[in-house]
């Protein structure tokens, strides 16, 4: 099994859900349509990936086994910022993107605020019911979790997961990422509109559906 199972094909098998497609895991992924098609022939061949019209996963101990591995090779390599963003989608459990990184989200990247490449938090909504599991899954992975955001000199490395526990999740899905409704975004843009009103005329311009009203104009930069 682990002559075939490299952190590529792990994760897609991660990833899968019955019915994807190879350019819906892909996208999840964030990851080349190619590498990952090239990473299901694989898996079929090895009888671990079903796929017609649609794929699926043979059994849930190859599942088991594709976590471990992924878990093992984010113990000997910590995780990347990008890597962060991808490992929640290899739980078993909802969630969506919420707060600062709803906006990145519905942004499709173009608004980050408040977060540096040594201090950075990611933001989740997970159910109430879930929240146990989701910090053990997390631990495996050497990700630390908290429900309010840590100093980052109290953490050995630069990332931590800031949980958001729900009763439920509403989830709407954005260039592959699971995420809080835009209408929730926005309000919370609202709320914070000093640190969010470019980010709102952003949303403005990419989406026709809004008309926001809001305008921002950078500042203009002092001549000498």
């Amino acid at each position: 099994m682990h002559e075939v199972l490299d952190d590529t094909a792990a994760q897609v098998i991660l990833t899968i859900e019955s019915g994807d497609s190879i350019r819906r895991v892909a996208q999840h992924l964030q990851t080349p349509y190619e590498t990952v098609r090239q990473a299901v022939n694989r898996l079929e061949d090895a009888g671990y990936v079903r796929y017609d019209d649609s794929l699926s996963v043979v059994d849930e101990s190859v599942r088991d086994a594709a976590r471990e591995l992924v878990a093992a090779s984010a113990g000997v390599s910590p995780p990347s910022i990008e890597e962060a963003y991808v490992i929640p989608q290899f739980g078993d459990w909802p969630f969506a993107f919420t707060r600062i990184d709803a906006v990145y989200v519905w942004t499709q990247g173009g608004y980050q605020v408040g977060r540096e490449p040594d201090d950075y938090p990611l933001f989740l909504a997970v159910r109430e019911q879930d929240v146990d599991a989701w910090e053990a899954f997390f631990e495996s992975f050497g990700l630390p979790t908290a429900f309010e955001r840590q100093p980052g000199d109290d953490l050995d490395g630069p990332l931590q997961i800031l949980l958001e526990p729900r009763p439920s999740l509403d989830i709407e899905h954005v260039v592959g990422y699971p995420v809080i409704p835009r209408t929730e975004t926005i309000e919370y843009m609202r709320e914070n509109y000093a640190q969010f009103q470019s980010a709102l005329a952003m949303l403005d311009r990419m989406y026709d559906d809004l008309n926001l009203g809001v305008t921002y104009r950078e500042t203009e930069r002092a001549q000498p």
